[in-house]
C-alpha cells in the first residue's frame, strides 16, 4: 500500500490530475506510471470531447519576442478562476514556445503541434481549453517589436515599428490595448469599409433639411469630410496619443521620425457568445 501511495504522488505531480484519477489509472495499468501517464491523456481526450457543447470564452492573450520573430496568442478556457491559475499561466508560455518554434501555417497544425500540451492540461485542469488564434510576425534588422498585456492577459498587443524605439513601442502598445484601433491609417482602410460608410452618410444628409438645395460637388465634399470623421477615430494615426493627451498618434511618429508598420490587437473572447448559465438548472441536471 505504502509503494501505491508514493506512485499516486508521482502521477499526481506529472500530471496534476486528482487522487482518485491516478489511483484508477495505476490499477488499470498494473501500477505502471509511463502506461498510467497514457492512460489519464486518453481519458483527458475523453472528457476534452465530452466538455466539446461547452463555452471557453475566458483566458488570456500572450506575447513573446525571439530574436526577428514574435508570436501572439489566445488560449482559451471556461472560467476565469482557471485562466487565473499557474497552471493556466504555463500553458500559455508553452504554447507561445511551441508557436514560436513550429511556425504553423494555419490555426489548425497549431492546434495540431500543441495537441499533447492541451490534452495534459484538460487532464489537470478539467476544463475544456481552446487554442483559438495565433499570428507570427517577423521583422527586419533595426526595425522594432513593440508589446504589452493588459489586465494580467485580457488584452495582448504587438506592434512593430519601422525603427527600433523601445520607449515608443512599448508605448504605442499600451495606447493600442485602451483605444482599439482597426487599422494604422486611413490608407490601410478597405474599399468596401468606405463605400459603406459613405452610403450610410450620404442616406442620413438626404434626410437633412438644410442640405436639400445645396449643389452635388458641396454634397459630395461633405460625405468626403463625415466618412473621414468617423473611419478616423478607428485609425491609429488620427487618434490622439494616449501618452501625451494632445498631439495624435501621427504628430508622435513624425516628430520620432518613426512609422508603424503593422499592429495586432487580441482582446480575449471577443466575438464568443458568453453562456450564460442558471444555477437552478445547473443542480437539477445534477440531481436527475
Amino acid at each position: 500500500m505504502a509503494n501505491m501511495i508514493e506512485l499516486i504522488k508521482e502521477l499526481r505531480e506529472r500530471t496534476g490530475a486528482g487522487m482518485m484519477d491516478c489511483k484508477h489509472a495505476l490499477e488499470e495499468t498494473n501500477q505502471d506510471v509511463e502506461k498510467a501517464i497514457d492512460w489519464l491523456r486518453q481519458k483527458g481526450i475523453a472528457k476534452a470531447a465530452a466538455k466539446a457543447s461547452r463555452i471557453a470564452a475566458e483566458g488570456l492573450a500572450g506575447v513573446k519576442v525571439s530574436g526577428n520573430k514574435a508570436a501572439i496568442v489566445e488560449v482559451n478556457c471556461e472560467t476565469d478562476f482557471v485562466s487565473k491559475g499557474d497552471k493556466f499561466h504555463k500553458l500559455v508560455e508553452d504554447v507561445l514556445d511551441v508557436t514560436l518554434k513550429e511556425e504553423p501555417a494555419c490555426i489548425n497544425c497549431a492546434r495540431e503541434a500543441t495537441a499533447s500540451l492541451f490534452t495534459d492540461a484538460t487532464v489537470s485542469m478539467g476544463e475544456k481549453l481552446d487554442y483559438r488564434r495565433f499570428e507570427i510576425v517577423k521583422k527586419a534588422d533595426g526595425e522594432g517589436f513593440g508589446s504589452y498585456i493588459h489586465m494580467g492577459g485580457k488584452i495582448g498587443v504587438l506592434v512593430v515599428l519601422e525603427k527600433e524605439d523601445e520607449e515608443l513601442a512599448k508605448g504605442l502598445a499600451m495606447h493600442i490595448a485602451a483605444n482599439a484601433p482597426k487599422f494604422v491609417s486611413e490608407a490601410e482602410i478597405p474599399a468596401d469599409v468606405i463605400a459603406h460608410e459613405r452610403a450610410i452618410q450620404v442616406e442620413l444628409m438626404k434626410q437633412d433639411e438644410k442640405l436639400a438645395n445645396k449643389p452635388a460637388d458641396m454634397l459630395e465634399n461633405i460625405a468626403t469630410k463625415k466618412v473621414q470623421k468617423v473611419l478616423s477615430e478607428s485609425t491609429l494615426s488620427a487618434q490622439v496619443y494616449l501618452l501625451d493627451g494632445e498631439k495624435s498618434v501621427a504628430q508622435v511618429l513624425k516628430e520620432k521620425g518613426n512609422n508603424v508598420k503593422c499592429f495586432i490587437r487580441y482582446a480575449v473572447g471577443e466575438g464568443i457568445e458568453k453562456r450564460q448559465d442558471n444555477f437552478a438548472e445547473e443542480v437539477m441536471k445534477e440531481v436527475k
